[in-house]
């Protein structure tokens, strides 16, 4: 399916502030927040390629804004590339296991993004499993509450590749990598991943931290098939495990040295002091 025109935002004064204003400032303090990096970013205005990509939450940015925040005030470190893949889970169940959005702008109270129109047809022509498709996008939040973020390190100076899993297996994830890694290579672009996923849902705070770490500390290793076992046999509700693994095997066919970092875990319990039922938040950098 093939749409030329905008994507609308679904979770704007839900999920993060409708008003831009609101929005800014909100973001600004997810920074300053003490689960934050404690400071504004700075945006370098040379591309300094250290990142491979990262791992960062998905929810409400009052929950977990000051997490996903670390992973922005790196990509700030390290300038603008020429495209962010942002890999997103299903949530609704619409559309392709694996789609791609195609063409067209998004836009959010910030402005807008630009879809890169011959990257995403490269990852889709490269890819037995992917599919353009707009309909899994419609509904969903992980990829659009990622944009403002970027908007506000780089204003609409942004292209992005939306990439929605449906399909959460380490064969789909390796299909998916190889295919962004041939893509990015013939096409000479200079990308950076944003793999958009929560970590475990809705036990306490207390066994939240003990299921993540042990998801993160196979993530860390680059053990995709580990991990994969390790959420389905601890009953870990990671649910963008697809999006994580395909990071995963993408780190590993362009980079020797694995190189993986936790910049920051909490779970909602640490902003809200609710830990009865709490969802677990990670930011984790991937390094060449």
């Amino acid at each position: 399916m093939e749409f030329k025109g905008v994507r609308h935002p679904v979770v704007a004064g839900y999920f993060y502030p409708e008003d831009p204003k609101e929005l800014i400032s909100l973001i600004e303090k997810s920074f300053l927040h003490p689960l934050g990096p404690g400071k504004l970013p700075i945006v370098s205005n040379k591309r300094v390629p250290n990142s491979i990509g990262y791992v960062a939450p998905h929810a409400g940015y009052i929950y977990s804004g000051p997490i996903a925040a670390h992973v922005y005030y790196k990509i700030a470190e390290e300038g603008n590339p020429d495209t962010f893949i942002i890999i997103g889970t299903n949530h609704t169940g619409l559309g392709s296991l694996v789609s791609v959005y195609p063409r067209g702008r998004w836009y959010t109270p910030l402005g807008y993004v630009n879809i890169d129109e011959e990257l995403s047809r490269s990852i889709i022509e490269n890819s037995s499993i992917a599919e353009a498709d707009t309909y899994a996008h419609i509904e969903e939040h992980s990829i659009e509450v990622q944009i403002p973020f970027l908007q506000y390190l780089y204003g609409e100076n942004i292209n992005v590749v939306p990439i929605v899993m449906g399909l959460h297996s380490p064969d789909a994830a390796k299909d998916l990598a190889k295919s962004i890694y041939e893509s990015v290579k013939t096409l000479e672009r200079d990308i950076v991943i944003i793999a958009s996923s929560d970590f475990n849902h809705y036990e306490t705070h207390e066994i939240t931290v003990e299921k993540d770490m042990l998801a993160i500390e196979k993530i860390v290793k680059l053990d995709t098939e580990s991990f994969y076992r390790v959420i389905i046999d601890r009953n870990i509700s990671v649910c963008g495990p697809g999006a994580i693994m395909t990071l995963m095997e993408y780190a590993k066919l362009v980079s020797g040295s694995h190189h993986v970092e936790l910049l920051k875990h909490a779970t909602s319990g640490d902003v809200s002091g609710h830990k009865n039922a709490v969802v677990g938040y990670a930011a984790i950098r991937f390094l060449y």
